[in-house]
């Protein structure tokens, strides 16, 4: 199956309870080609555009992202790709989350001035 017949899968919403394309498995068509570090990425920024989830989503996402060989550097750089698109208060609400899930506590955060950082 390509990615015309693909997006149409999508467009029409049919997604699920559908025969497959000859020779493709039942759900191949719907699983990306990009590889495991990037899919985790691709999560982590979907989960702050739709507002940040709960710690434990975002958790788990983010470990997804380090198994997967992101470094941290790049689970932070998550929130900088996502800014112009989501906006400064989804990003502001999901640093402090996201400083929980890679160990930081946010007194940390908050304990510092602006020259400090």
């Amino acid at each position: 199956m390509d990615d015309i017949d693909r997006l149409r899968h999508l467009a029409f919403n049919q997604t699920a309870g559908n025969d497959p394309a000859p020779g493709c498995p039942a759900d191949d068509w719907m699983e990306a080609a990009l590889d495991p570090k990037t899919v985790a990425l691709v999560r982590l920024g979907a989960l702050v555009a739709m507002g940040g989830g709960a710690i434990p989503s975002m958790g788990a996402l983010t470990d997804e992202a380090l198994d997967a060989g992101a470094s941290v550097s790049d689970v932070v750089d998550v929130l900088f790709a996502v800014l112009p698109i989501v906006g400064t208060a989804r990003v502001v609400a999901a640093a402090p989350r996201l400083a929980l899930t890679l160990g930081h506590d946010t007194d940390e955060l908050s304990g510092r001035t602006p020259a400090q950082w």
